[in-house]
């Protein structure tokens, strides 16, 4: 298994109401890094991290996942290619972001959502 994991990045959250969302975190003083009320993903920085919006208007509350956990590696095609070297499944192949990061989107055996990434230099 690659020794290139880093930090977690980031944590995201599934929200059904975006402007309401983005309101409540800059209203706690939550800096808007990336999107807005009006986008279907926000990005506000948590001192060297960051707190993630991602709009999930069609899914009732109680079928919505939590989200996921952004995890800096790296490397993040090195990342991939050994999570398909031990037997995983991933759900994205390696992309650039228009937001800055090189990532991809795997699960782990429980569902949990986990994005290995990593910033575009």
């Amino acid at each position: 298994m690659p020794s290139g994991l880093v930090s977690i990045s980031a944590v995201t959250f599934l929200v059904a109401d975006m402007e309401a969302s983005v309101g409540f975190y800059s209203s706690l003083g939550f800096e808007l890094l990336f999107g807005g009320a009006e986008t279907a993903f926000s990005s506000f920085a948590v001192g060297p991290g960051y707190l993630n919006l991602q709009a999930d208007e069609g899914t009732p509350a109680e079928a919505r996942l939590w989200g996921r956990v952004v995890i800096w590696v790296s490397d993040v095609d090195e990342m991939y290619r050994s999570a398909l070297q031990a037997g995983w499944r991933t759900e994205t192949e390696p992309a650039d972001a228009p937001w800055g990061e090189r990532y991809f989107h795997m699960r782990d055996p429980d569902g949990n959502e986990l994005s290995f990434a990593r910033p575009i230099a």
